[in-house]
């Protein structure tokens, strides 16, 4: 992974202060930071950064959640940084348009959590440092199903689907209130 795509991580995250139910994660995320550019692949052992958003209708009463095709539960879009983002921000819309189809989101640029929780990838279980992200979506936006989810739906805000992933409940006031008012 590029300097320029890990500084932008660093700098988005210094910028942050995170919620009292996301220090620790933020902190553990900071930690793992001062090992450089590589905790940001999915190939670094034991622990990486992804990118996630939640995605809120226009009129902010429902949010869009995938049935995850490995967790088998409920959750917001995302995933792992890929070599050709950017930023953080841009593996967020890119995960967000891979597996939802979705385009001409609003995305707020500054995190709304960090997660960190154990996850099946490459073969293994890793921590996942999970920088969130607010995204608004167009009128009319209609998602589609990716080859990664067994579902996609939009869900009312205050009516959460189960079994639902942990830690993505408190998305849904954290993600509306960004676009409110």
């Amino acid at each position: 992974m590029g300097r320029v795509l890990f500084d932008d991580v660093r700098d988005r995250l210094s910028r942050w202060t995170p919620h009292a139910e996301a220090r620790e994660a933020y902190e553990a995320t900071v930690v793992l930071l001062d090992d450089g550019p590589a905790v940001l692949a999915k190939a670094n052992p034991g622990a990486h950064v992804t990118a996630s958003a939640l995605v809120v209708s226009h009129d902010l009463s429902e949010v869009l959640l995938c049935l995850h095709g490995k967790a088998r539960k409920w959750m917001q879009l995302g995933g792992h940084i890929e070599p050709g983002d950017a930023t953080l921000l841009a593996a967020a819309l890119r995960e967000v348009a891979e597996e939802s189809g979705l385009a001409g989101v609003q995305a707020d640029p500054v995190p709304i959590d960090v997660d960190r929780h154990r996850a099946r990838c490459g073969g293994g279980e890793a921590w996942h440092h999970d920088v969130r992200f607010a995204f608004r979506a167009a009128p009319g936006a209609t998602p589609r199903v990716s080859d990664e989810s067994l579902d996609l739906a939009w869900v009312p805000a205050g009516d959460l689907p189960e079994p639902l992933a942990a830690a993505t409940a408190r998305l849904v006031p954290l993600a509306v209130g960004r676009f409110s008012g």
